[in-house]
């Protein structure tokens, strides 16, 4: 029997398929339960934050029924000890050599049948000053440049409804140029 792990890119692809859906104002509530169930999990970590990033993240945005969520460790917290704690509560763990640890990338609501329940995905790492946060901040402050990220963003979906490499890779000069006007 196969395992997330032991799935192609393509099998994973028309597994979990992008598709957008309109803002949810119930979005920051259950971003706001996840971050307090993760606060307890992970209360061995000093100076821990937990943001709420990703399209989810805009108010009036459409976005994937997905939960992004940067998690921010010091530099001499465990990873092995994160990884066994978030195991044990159903995230499921994503190795990513091309960024090692502490860049780790954990997901929940992801199963062999397709997606069960909210999906979220933790994206842990140092802590820093990470462009997802900038990004955030200027689009809400900008709800015309988040208006043009999500026609970006639709385009997208419709054309690489299977690929979300894809789809994160048509976003990226986007998102680049964002963040530099945010340094502004």
């Amino acid at each position: 029997m196969k395992n997330l792990d032991t799935m192609t890119t393509e099998e994973l692809g028309k597994l979990f398929p992008v598709y957008l859906v309109d803002y949810c104002p119930g979005w920051p509530l259950t971003f706001l339960n996840e971050k307090r169930e993760l606060s307890v999990l992970l209360s061995f970590i000093p100076n821990l934050k937990i943001d709420h990033i990703g399209s989810t993240a805009i108010p009036g945005l459409a976005a994937k029924p997905i939960i992004d969520m940067l998690v921010q460790i010091d530099q001499d917290s465990s990873t092995e000890e994160i990884i066994r704690v978030l195991e044990a509560e159903g995230y499921h763990y994503i190795p990513r050599p091309d960024k090692p640890a502490p860049h780790m990338m954990f997901v929940k609501g992801y199963t062999v049948d397709g997606f069960q329940g909210q999906g979220f995905h933790l994206h842990i790492r140092h802590n820093g000053n990470w462009p997802e946060l900038c990004f955030r901040e200027y689009l809400i402050k900008h709800p015309d440049i988040a208006s043009q990220y999500e026609q970006i963003k639709r385009e997208l979906a419709k054309k690489y409804k299977f690929n979300r490499e894809k789809y994160t890779e048509g976003k990226t000069s986007f998102v680049l140029s964002v963040c530099q006007k945010s340094k502004n």
